[in-house]
């Protein structure tokens, strides 16, 4: 605890990114001020993206602002490399990023969270220490912008780093203004917000409350969620920027559970029938308050710092217990850059700083009463102890066209677990490693560039990976599993990115036109598997991910635009070999290697186009497709879940009528435009039940919604 206290006191005194902003959309709405393009990314990945040997990706609300919006994936499937899904047509997401975090499936302990994926609100992690993000406090009509980073990205910020998503809520426009949206759908989707921005004597205030309530449509899937984000910026001095930041969620979810083929076909919006009767479900509160301070000591030199402390309160119906977790989620970061010169002609970025995160708390489970709720018997008390220690340097240089970017990162993350009923299984343990990437740019122009890295990769497993099975009593040994060890990447990347100006091809005359293309090869050693349904976790010893990626956006002098993303992968066990005592048959194993990894398509794409009629300059016509390619979901690859086209239409109005200083725009919307039954996410490796199997979760069907927005801005 003396190490945790001195690390907060130095990170207060040292400073810290403010929340970050991007580039402003087109449309800013007169006597606006456009703020600078200032990302949390950018402090460690680059200022410019044609400087940065790494695939990024940044989406803005235009991009999403006619979908549904209650989960990530309305904005996620428009980037190459990502396979995003909604698993009961609610805001429990599967999401993965070339195939890291790939796992996130099933329900138990994996519901509601994602795994190898870093997850940031403006600057600060939602990420757990032990690799695990629980989604409660990301919504999509908060978000400002949302940036990817699809490469491995451990070198810059560590464990849980397959890829960064970082997501800043703070409004694109420095003026006083109000927003007031409403929206109403099918199956009970209701959905309010009110967006507040302006100044005070404090400085720049925001505040943004959402609240949604969702029946679902399957039986045991509603949804009910409150959401309020917050910020004050303010100047201190002339060179230190301030940022108080807070942000609170209640978010309660039901787990409709898997489906057999046979059930899914009779009807796919029933409920699994053991999930339905113990109602299982899990109710999230929990608040956020984050301070952030940015100082420039000088003209090349600066200093930035970050401090956050998170209690939780978690409740869960699962596996027949009722679950309390009190938990305290804390940490930050501090980060010294300094801009010099080697040579006249050779320019460098130097940065170093560490990240710090520790998770603790109480964890009771009680028997389930008859009506669900918590029983009288404490069947388990423990706590579950989690921290993250990473110590980070990294160098960029120019010389010319060139960049050459050379870092390295050092993590420790360690699990201290103990149990007050069986203290004979308690157990603690620390995973180490030292990530080192290299990149190499190349500008053919200021807005057309090549490049290429090789990086390594850590992820440890999470907290409930940790577990041992619980099977033939073998759980009352120890509370970490011994066998299990930190998954371990190499990443081999090429890839260009150009933005295009005005120009004509052919016939077509376009204003725009950007696109990036990637291809890479990922070898992973200990990947990590579920077993039945999560209950368990094995280590795969070798897999090989190889993909190609392509990522466009077009816009025409006639008001039509395109923007696509599209995914081919190859993902294999190199050299899997499995134990199956676990299932009764001592000495039996079974060699994958070969074998397609379970959660993997090989092919994603999504295109979304845009028109707006000259004659109708205020209104926007939209329509889209997301093809998902089938997957396995067992490691014998003898089930599988078959690949999807899900369609959708809207139709928008900028400006349907104005009154009283404000204008009122409108969106109607068509998700499932052609009401297909689809498979939306499949367990791995799931539950086998009189010899069949408990794998799908039904796509949503046919959705419609209205949406109306009232607009101040002054």
């Amino acid at each position: 605890m003396r190490f945790r206290a001195a690390f907060c006191s130095c990170v207060l005194v040292a400073s810290s990114a403010p929340a970050g902003t991007a580039q402003q959309p087109d449309s800013v709405a007169a006597g606006a001020t456009k703020l600078p393009m200032v990302t949390v990314t950018e402090r460690r990945a680059g200022k410019d993206p044609h400087r940065t040997p790494l695939a990024v990706t940044t989406l803005r609300p235009d991009a999403w602002s006619a979908r549904l919006g209650l989960g990530m994936q309305d904005a996620l499937s428009l980037v190459p490399g990502v396979l995003a899904q909604s698993r009961s047509g609610g805001m429990d997401m599967r999401i993965a990023i070339r195939g890291f975090g790939a796992r996130g499936a099933g329900d138990r302990s994996n519901a509601g969270t994602t795994r190898g994926i870093r997850f940031l609100v403006d600057g600060i992690p939602e990420t757990e220490p032990d690799g695990r993000t629980s989604l409660d406090d990301i919504d999509l009509w908060t978000a400002s912008s949302v940036d990817v980073i699809r490469s491995n990205a451990s070198a810059l910020w560590g464990n849980a780093s397959g890829g960064l998503v970082s997501v800043s809520t703070v409004p694109e426009i420095d003026a006083p203004a109000f927003m007031a949206r409403t929206l109403v759908g099918s199956f009970g989707y209701q959905r309010n917000m009110v967006q507040l921005n302006g100044t005070s004597g404090l400085g720049r205030v925001f505040a943004t409350a959402v609240t949604t309530k969702y029946d679902g449509w399957r039986g045991n899937s509603q949804n009910e969620r409150q959401l309020l984000n917050a910020g004050i910026l303010t100047t201190v001095g002339d060179r230190t920027n301030l940022g108080v930041l807070l942000l609170g969620s209640s978010n309660l979810f039901f787990i409709p559970g898997p489906l057999t083929q046979a059930q899914f076909n009779a009807d796919p919006s029933q409920p699994n029938a053991t999930y339905a009767s113990r109602q299982e479900r899990r109710y999230n509160r929990q608040a956020r308050l984050g301070v952030t301070l940015d100082h420039r000591l000088d003209d090349t030199q600066s200093l930035t710092s970050m401090l956050y402390v998170t209690p939780k309160f978690l409740q869960r119906s699962e596996r027949g217990t009722f679950r309390d977790f009190t938990r305290y989620h804390a940490g930050g970061n501090a980060m010294y850059s300094m801009e010099g010169h080697w040579a006249p002609e050779v320019a460098h970025r130097l940065s170093g700083g560490l990240d710090y995160a520790f998770q603790d708390g109480a964890i009771l489970f009680y028997s389930l009463s008859p009506t669900n709720g918590r029983g009288t018997t404490l069947r388990d008390n423990k706590r579950e102890g989690a921290s993250n220690l990473g110590i980070f340097v990294q160098d960029e240089i120019e010389v010319g066209r060139w960049g050459v970017t050379v870092g390295v990162r050092s993590d420790n993350v360690s699990y201290d677990y103990q149990n007050y009923i069986t203290p004979q299984i308690d157990a603690a343990k620390t995973f180490n490693a030292i990530v080192p990437k290299v990149g190499v740019t190349y500008r053919l122009s200021e807005r057309h560039s090549v490049y290429a890295n090789i990086g390594g990769g850590i992820e440890v497993p999470a907290g409930n990976e940790t577990d041992p099975a619980g099977t033939f009593g073998q759980d009352t040994v120890t509370a970490i599993n011994p066998l299990l060890d930190a998954i371990r990447s190499t990443t081999v990347e090429i890839g260009t990115r150009h933005a295009l100006g005005p120009q004509r091809l052919g016939p077509l005359a376009l204003q725009s036109f950007d696109y990036d293309a990637a291809a890479y090869l990922i070898d992973v050693t200990n990947d990590i598997v579920p077993y039945r349904g999560g209950r368990f976790y094995f280590t795969a010893g070798k897999t090989r991910r190889i993909g190609i990626e392509l990522g466009v956006h077009a816009r025409t002098s006639f008001g039509l635009g395109v923007r696509g993303a599209a995914t081919i992968s190859d993902n294999r066990y190199v050299d899997y070999v499995v134990d199956s005592a676990h299932y009764g048959r001592p000495g039996f194993t079974a060699r994958y290697d070969n074998n397609r990894v379970v959660g993997l398509p090989r092919y994603v794409g999504s295109l979304q186009a845009t028109w707006e009629p000259p004659m109708w300059n205020r209104l926007t016509i939209g329509a889209g497709v997301l093809v998902t390619g089938g997957y396995p979901v067992d490691d014998a690859n003898r089930v599988g879940v078959p690949g999807s086209d899900v369609w959708n239409m809207s139709v928008a109005a900028a400006e349907l009528a104005t009154f009283s200083g404000l204008s009122l725009a409108g969106v109607l919307s068509i998700e499932n435009l052609l009401d297909r039954s689809f498979v939306g996410s499949g367990y791995l490796n799931p539950d086998v039940v009189g010899g069949v199997p408990l794998f799908i979760e039904p796509g949503l069907r046919r959705t419609v919604l209205v949406s109306l927005q009232f607009r101040r801005v002054r």
